[in-house]
């Protein structure tokens, strides 16, 4: 599901007017003449999943009105090697003014996106859903999230306010589970579920006492984790969490649990490399 233009223009004109300043983009302006045109072929340097073409797309169009981009290849699809992902035609000082931004945009959403699939295929066979988290940069939760469900995975909630997830500092300073779970009760709309944090198999059985939605079971080894997946046993939503990687996300997945969730989707993966080749 692609993010709204609403939501994902604006984010896109910030990041243009990052780059213009109080002005223009003063290198093309003189260097390019006015009527020039040309026509630009972005590119995959590496095999991955294609994730923010058409941010790409909006960000060429918001640079040069008159340009005309024709996406080869959409979000969610494998790229390789030298494979076209998209072509741009028109007035050249709007290719080079839309360049960076576009590529800023592609080449980090795609990361994100080809991350999130290895961990999808290296837990494929288990009921184990991978999901992102808050652990985002801040302005581009919208599209990062986005990137994460290109690559297959699915989103953790958005913000604090479409969830009520209790974690540890939250039930130091509610006295307990039980006080903090009819806190956050007595606050939640019909609508919103309560997800509960737990560090040990005995917070989690006093968690599932009070009829919660989900459980976050945190930083567990695979036995524990088995053993919480056991106990919630359809009662509650079991999530693992904590310094997951690609090396042990399997064995976490094969211990039952609902969800994997990784902020390292977002918070520090490595772009793909996608390239600009111009032809004016």
């Amino acid at each position: 599901m692609e993010v709204h233009p609403l939501v994902t223009d604006e984010i896109v004109r910030r990041a243009l007017l990052e780059d213009l300043g109080h002005g223009h983009d003063i290198t093309s302006s003189a260097l390019v003449p006015a009527g020039h045109r040309g026509q630009a072929v972005m590119r995959a340097r590496h095999e991955g999943i294609v994730a923010g073409a058409n941010i790409a797309r909006a960000a060429f169009m918001m640079a040069g009105p008159e340009l005309v981009v024709d996406i080869v290849v959409h979000d969610g699809a494998t790229v390789r090697a030298g494979q076209d992902i998209m072509m741009i035609s028109g007035p050249a000082r709007g290719i080079l003014t839309g360049e960076r931004t576009a590529l800023n945009f592609i080449s980090h959403m795609s990361g994100i996106a080809t991350q999130t699939r290895r961990y999808v295929e290296a837990v494929k066979g288990t009921k184990a859903a991978i999901v992102c988290t808050r652990k985002t940069a801040p302005g581009l939760r919208a599209v990062q999230k986005y990137a994460v469900r290109a690559g297959g995975g699915r989103n953790h909630r958005f913000g604090l306010d479409d969830g009520l997830l209790i974690k540890d500092n939250h039930i130091a300073l509610a006295g307990g589970v039980r006080e903090a779970v009819a806190r956050a009760r007595a606050m939640a709309g019909h609508m919103v579920r309560i997800e509960v944090e737990c560090d040990t198999l005995a917070q989690l059985e006093e968690a599932l006492a009070c009829g919660i939605d989900a459980v976050l079971l945190d930083n567990m080894a695979p036995d524990m984790l088995r053993q919480g997946v056991e106990m919630a046993a359809g009662r509650a939503v079991t999530e693992a969490s904590g310094r997951i990687n690609l090396e042990t996300v399997r064995a976490v997945a094969e211990t039952g649990v609902d969800l994997i969730s990784i902020g390292a989707l977002t918070h520090s993966v490595t772009i793909l490399d996608i390239g600009l080749d111009v032809d004016f």
